[in-house]
């Protein structure tokens, strides 16, 4: 097993996972054993999902429809029409007032530019990825949350629109980060529903990320129990000492 194989075992177990990590990377040449879509999406947020499936690797045209997209992730080679189909969407959402220019110009937007754009689940990556994806629900949140802060050193940022902006996040500022996502990740992605938060971790550190998240999963699970045992004690009348409520959660 890989480590990499191994890292998305470990975390998919502690976390409970529904759903596979997938890696994304940035190159200019073509990763091994990568094809090309089959399908054209609609916004390159779709590639998520597919890349949970299968090992893809994606350039401009594939993210034709989607001028955000190849805007925050600053893909090289594309089209001379982004730039108006960019402004004419930014025009729309301004218009709305969903987003103000002086809103626009703090929208992450990855720094180094790159021809193609990788995405696969993690247990088939063989070089560090950019970044990896998790779709998780809040009680899977909370230990990320705690898990990040741990190895970072500081809590993880949380993003709203647009959600493609997360990965720019993660990768310029090397700290992990969730996100809310945003009216149009939520119309296009099949599995991101209103339950779901996204989150992006940086992957030169996945390692360490497991092994917070393996410890402070368990940590969670027997201080939940605790937590239940002294509130159904109490609410019988009884007023516990903590230390009389661990030694019923050792006895239990």
């Amino acid at each position: 097993m890989s480590i990499f194989a191994d890292i998305a075992t470990r975390l998919s177990n502690a976390l409970a996972l529904k759903t596979q990590l997938v890696a994304v990377s940035f190159t200019d040449k073509i990763p091994s054993g990568h094809t090309s879509p089959k399908q054209s999406v609609a916004a390159g947020c779709k590639f998520w999902e597919l890349g949970a499936g299968a090992a893809i690797t994606t350039d401009a045209s594939d993210h034709k429809h989607c001028a955000i997209g190849i805007h925050t992730h600053n893909i090289a080679e594309a089209s001379s029409s982004q730039g108006d189909e960019l402004a004419s969407t930014l025009a729309a959402m301004q218009g709305l007032d969903y987003v103000r220019p002086e809103e626009v110009a703090l929208i992450p937007v990855l720094e180094k530019q790159s021809r193609y754009v990788s995405y696969s689940p993690l247990a088939e990556c063989v070089e560090v990825p950019a970044t990896v994806l998790l779709f998780t629900n809040a009680e899977q949140s909370l230990v990320i949350t705690e898990a990040i802060a741990r190895v970072d050193g500081t809590a993880p940022a949380s993003l709203g629109r647009p959600a493609c902006a997360l990965i720019p996040q993660v990768v310029n500022s090397g700290q992990s980060a969730a996100s809310l996502g945003c009216c149009g990740a939520r119309a296009y992605l099949d599995g991101f529903d209103v339950n779901t938060t996204l989150w992006a971790l940086n992957g030169e550190k996945l390692n360490e990320y497991a092994g917070a998240v393996e410890t402070l999963g368990a940590a969670n699970r027997t201080l939940r129990k605790f937590h239940e045992i002294r509130r159904s004690d109490i609410e019988k009348g009884t007023s516990p000492s903590v230390n009389e409520s661990l030694e019923r959660l050792m006895s239990s």
